[in-house]
């Protein structure tokens, strides 16, 4: 690795851990192996390391389209993951609200419905409480 791409690895893993958590990258990182090393290297540096380290637009900011990208593209256990992250990031329920509401418009209510049930259950496992 040379050294633009260590310290875009470094970048990336800092961003990654203030966005995602400690405990979450670190089971990432454990669980990787040889086969899927290379795939954890280029989230860390490209989406990390490139896009979430960024200028011009705040971690919250990030974390909306995020939510309403994956929202939009159905990737479920992805949403979760950005929903949780959002205590991270500073982004609001209200927030993810008005994502989702974007989503229903621009890429389909199913697609919407689906994320608003997703954050539902999230935010209960969030708050402590078996329901959402």
């Amino acid at each position: 690795m040379d050294d633009i791409t260590k310290n875009r690895y470094r970048t990336g893993l800092e961003v990654r851990r203030s966005v995602l958590g400690d405990p979450h990258v670190d089971r990432a990182e454990d669980a990787a192996t040889d086969f899927d090393r290379p795939f954890q290297q280029l989230i860390t540096e490209a989406a990390w390391g490139t896009v979430w380290a960024r200028p011009g637009w705040s971690k919250r900011e990030r974390s909306i389209v995020t939510l309403a990208l994956l929202a939009a593209l159905g990737h479920d256990e992805e949403v979760a993951m950005h929903v949780r992250a959002t205590a991270n990031t500073g982004a609001s329920r209200d927030d993810i609200c008005e994502a989702f509401l974007h989503v229903a418009i621009y890429a389909g209510v199913p697609a919407a419905n689906r994320a608003f049930k997703i954050a539902k259950q999230v935010f209960a496992q969030m708050d402590g409480s078996a329901h959402g």
